[in-house]
């Protein structure tokens, strides 16, 4: 075997272990995630929709007013922050949202929740000290929606399309909450 083809190939096998080491010890992509990620998609018509978030478990803890406090900004989920995309105009409570990609961050209350629709684009939910990376100079729309107490709980947060009244919402529940905001085009 010549030098040069033996050369390439230790090269790819240094790539190939360099890549496997960063995989097991920086990504931990043989291990189960605590928080999966999911994707929800809606389509009517002309019209999709696409929520991609990370769903964390209840676990026998309690989750509004203490691991998710009241009265502050949330990444509405775990991990990466929440994305919402739209491919038409919509109008929310009255309030125009243009077709795009949107992060969505929440304040949960124990009546009320704002949803709040933000343009830019962050690659986590929090930061180092596990504070929300949102800035709200960047939201472009913030409204209130009522808390729905539920009878039953739900384990693993989820965030879903609801169209079966003809009136299209994404709600979002977990632990014994659900809320939902209301989408039209």
């Amino acid at each position: 075997m010549n030098t040069f083809l033996k050369r390439i190939l230790l090269l790819l096998f240094i790539v190939a272990l360099g890549l496997f080491l960063y995989s097991f010890f920086v990504e931990n992509i043989f291990e189960k995630r605590l928080s999966p990620k999911d994707t929800v998609e809606f389509k009517l018509n002309d019209l999709k929709l696409k929520v991609f978030y990370n769903r964390p478990y209840k676990k026998n803890r309690e989750v509004f007013g203490a691991l998710v406090p009241f009265n502050q900004v949330w990444r509405t989920g775990a991990n990466e922050a929440t994305t919402f995309e739209t491919n038409e105009n919509l109008t929310i409570k009255g309030m125009p949202l243009p077709a795009g990609k949107y992060t969505l961050w929440t304040v949960p209350r124990d009546t009320t929740w704002t949803v709040i629709f933000n343009s830019k684009q962050y690659s986590w939910g929090v930061n180092s000290e596990m504070k929300p990376m949102w800035d709200p100079n960047y939201d472009v729309v913030d409204i209130e929606v009522p808390v729905k107490k539920l009878n039953s709980t739900v384990e693993q947060f989820t965030i879903a399309f609801d169209n079966s009244t003809d009136s299209l919402s994404l709600t979002m529940a977990w632990d014994d909450v659900k809320i939902a905001v209301p989408l039209k085009e």
